[in-house]
């Protein structure tokens, strides 16, 4: 995480630079739609209601319409299948805020650290559709990844 962001108070339509340098990672499963890979930077939460898996869903595709997110995998997600090694994190990115979850006690998402704040974000280019289900990514600010967030611009 950049210096001091732990502290900082995002605001929604603030613009971000975001980047997360990639380990190296196993890709465990793979569909037409889709590769899951083991996610280094969370633990299972035992206590947790959610039985994740330790997993995390990588999308094969990126269409005219849709955004896969902040994290990518090198090779990119169309030429893994299971069993191969690959890099995953967060290149260097321009991304504006459009929501922000706060959660007291911390949110139970079935990894840990459970997180305290979460950030919704888009590309900063793109328009944001506020009908949209599932709309945007999240940045985790309790996460374990090492993602350096930097505020660009305030609106």
């Amino acid at each position: 995480m950049g210096e001091g962001t732990r502290q900082q108070h995002f605001r929604i339509g603030d613009i971000l630079r975001v980047s997360c340098p990639s380990v190296r990672v196993r890709v465990v499963q793979a569909t037409r739609f889709d590769v899951a890979i083991e996610w280094p930077w969370a633990q299972i939460d035992p206590e947790s209601e959610i039985q994740w898996n330790g997993l995390r869903g990588i999308p094969r595709t990126e269409g005219a319409y849709e955004w896969n997110g902040l994290f990518r995998t090198d090779p990119e997600p169309g030429r893994l299948e299971i069993g191969d090694s690959c890099l995953v994190g967060i290149p260097e990115s321009l991304v504006r805020i459009i929501d922000i979850g706060r959660y007291d006690p911390p949110a139970d998402v079935g990894w840990l650290p459970r997180p305290h704040t979460m950030l919704v974000v888009l590309p900063a280019g793109r328009p944001h559709e506020p009908h949209a289900e599932e709309e945007g990514d999240t940045i985790d600010l309790d996460s374990a990844a090492p993602i350096r967030i930097d505020l660009i611009s305030r609106s």
